[in-house]
């Protein structure tokens, strides 16, 4: 059986030791390879899903797919705290990450006073918040 089908099969097996190993052998970030790139994307989706947020954190220093991956993964988490934190720390994704959280569970005027405090000239972040703003109505 190749790598690859071994990945897979430990994949959907969830044995996410064995198919981050696997992956991760034949996986490079920014290849000129583009199996090689798209088997980066997958071990980051991996680690991920491995809920390994300890080793995304410390590739996103360096790594920018490795900082959408724990970004994404914490939104989708509901991980308000830990996306609070790196956006204090300066990361932008995680800010948008954390405006789409507040305001995708109702949180709005929270995810606008967040982009006030982290984020006063950020303007994808107020455009983020201005998109689930209820349309002022006019008529009177």
């Amino acid at each position: 059986m190749k790598w690859f089908e071994q990945a897979r099969a430990a994949e959907q097996r969830r044995d996410w030791d064995a198919a981050i190993a696997l992956v991760s052998a034949h996986a490079e970030c920014y290849s000129t390879d583009p199996n090689r790139h798209d088997n980066h994307l997958w071990h980051m989706n991996l680690l991920a899903r491995a809920e390994r947020f300890w080793e995304l954190t410390e590739r996103a220093l360096t790594d920018v797919h490795a900082r959408r991956r724990l970004n994404t993964s914490l939104r989708e988490r509901g991980m308000e705290a830990a996306l609070r934190n790196r956006a204090k720390d300066g990361d932008r994704g995680a800010l948008y990450a954390l405006v789409r959280l507040l305001c995708e569970t109702s949180q709005t005027h929270e995810a606008h006073q967040v982009v006030q405090d982290l984020g006063p000239d950020d303007q994808y972040a107020h455009q983020i918040v201005a998109r689930f703003q209820p349309p002022s109505s006019g008529a009177q």
